[in-house]
């Protein structure tokens, strides 16, 4: 399987980290920096079913989990600490890079291993079920990945001048 598509959806929100300038949310939503701890820690649960597809072990992925606001909070204070987003950007090109070498190494056969899957993403996108682990990757790249590359930019103080 070719990680191509999805190391540019990586590039992509990776840029948009690195141009920071965000200012914080309003009221409910998530930080620019709770936004790249929720991706780095879902890329760690998709590497470890990416690797027990590889593995030809039964995995399930649950997205779910790892948006809870503690975990967010605990990952941005220790990959963030004195370094801030820079430090979570950091984090995320290592756990981006690491899954999209094991999206490499999945061949044909792997790559349509049924994995049962969860994922909620808000009421654009609603998964319970088993799917070909290429699909969950894809949804990953065309979906995810750009839902969150969209809240980064919402972030932008000229987006959202009406809060104050």
């Amino acid at each position: 399987m070719d990680s191509a598509g999805l190391r540019r959806a990586y590039d992509e929100v990776l840029a948009e980290v690195d141009a920071g300038g965000f200012e914080p949310p309003g009221g409910g939503e998530l930080s620019a920096e709770q936004i790249v701890a929720h991706l780095a820690a879902n890329d760690e649960l998709m590497s470890e079913a990416t690797e027990a597809v590889l593995a030809g072990s039964p995995f399930a992925y649950y997205d779910l989990e790892t948006v809870h606001r503690p975990q967010l909070d605990a990952l941005v204070a220790e990959y963030g600490g004195q370094t801030g987003l820079a430090g979570l950007a950091g984090m995320l090109r290592a756990t981006s890079q690491r899954l999209c070498v094991l999206v490499d190494r999945l061949g044909p056969a792997a790559a349509q291993t049924l994995v049962e899957t969860r994922l909620h993403e808000d009421v654009d996108l609603r998964v319970d079920e088993a799917l070909p682990w290429a699909r969950t990757l894809d949804l990953h790249t065309r979906v995810h990945l750009p839902k969150h590359l969209a809240q980064l930019r919402a972030l932008r103080p000229e987006l959202h001048a009406h809060r104050g």
